[in-house]
């Protein structure tokens, strides 16, 4: 997962909101989001790395999220365990145990972001940051590959467009997602001048300075959009895309907490 833009009490009608592109190699192999139970037994909502066995992004059937993006290094070294194992801890360890399993660990490692979302509050964790391990609340937030909030183009694009279709959302939580989902295909590229400088080369930032990738080997390969309503309904959409934006499964889930 790439790009992350989530509201925390931002709406009369959604306390939680979050929109979400997931970009990755297209020969990864990779299952569409659907219900599975992790090795423990917890059931959960979530696509499936089918190379390493994780996820990127999961909902509890009680309306959390939790999600996993990367750290974009030069020459990131290979952690020795799979970050998509991260969102899976998150939705099943209460926090003070989670947190001291990743500072124990945070070496095991490759560099990630993790979050943890319910209600109108959260937490944050990268083995990247030099305070690691924070609770956030209510407000308006972006993630991409590096810190939280870090201010890159694409994110305070998404961030700012986000904030202002939740404000302004009515109950109708199906035309919430087709809104974010439009949103979240935004293709513009950042100026130059304001790219950032993460050692991976001019062209290679350019390519990767759209909230939405389009691309041959690699680019956004699902779009999630997660609400929880005040009245406890929870709606999941997930559109998958294919190599150069080629529309591909959309995959829609509602249910009662």
């Amino acid at each position: 997962m790439c790009l992350i833009a989530f509201t925390l009490g931002q709406s009369s009608h959604f306390p939680l909101v979050v929109a979400a592109n997931r970009d990755e190699f297209f020969r990864r192999p990779t299952a569409p989001m659907h219900w599975w139970q992790t090795d423990s037994g917890f059931d959960i909502l979530a696509g499936r790395d089918l190379q390493s066995g994780g996820t990127w992004l999961a909902v509890s059937p009680e309306g959390a999220v939790s999600a996993v993006t990367n750290v974009r290094e030069g020459a990131p070294e290979t952690g020795r365990r799979s970050r998509g194992e991260l969102p899976l801890k998150a939705l099943q360890e209460p926090i003070p145990a989670l947190a001291a399993g990743l500072s124990k660990d945070a070496g095991e490692y490759s560099g990630f972001n993790l979050l943890n979302l319910a209600g109108t509050a959260g937490w944050y964790y990268s083995n990247r940051d030099a305070h690691p391990g924070r609770h956030i609340h209510r407000g308006l937030y972006g993630l991409s590959n590096h810190l939280l909030q870090t201010p890159w183009p694409k994110l305070l694009r998404l961030r700012q467009a986000m904030g202002t279709v939740v404000a302004t959302a009515s109950e109708d939580s199906e035309a919430l997602h087709t809104e974010l989902i439009s949103l979240l295909q935004d293709t513009t590229p950042a100026p130059d001048h304001l790219l950032p400088d993460t050692g991976i080369g001019r062209e290679t930032e350019r390519f990767l300075s759209s909230p939405f990738i389009v691309g041959e080997d690699y680019g956004t390969r699902a779009t999630t959009v997660v609400s929880v309503s005040r009245q406890g309904e929870i709606r999941v959409t997930e559109q998958s895309w294919g190599p150069w934006s080629e529309r591909g499964e959309c995959c829609h889930f509602l249910w009662q907490r």
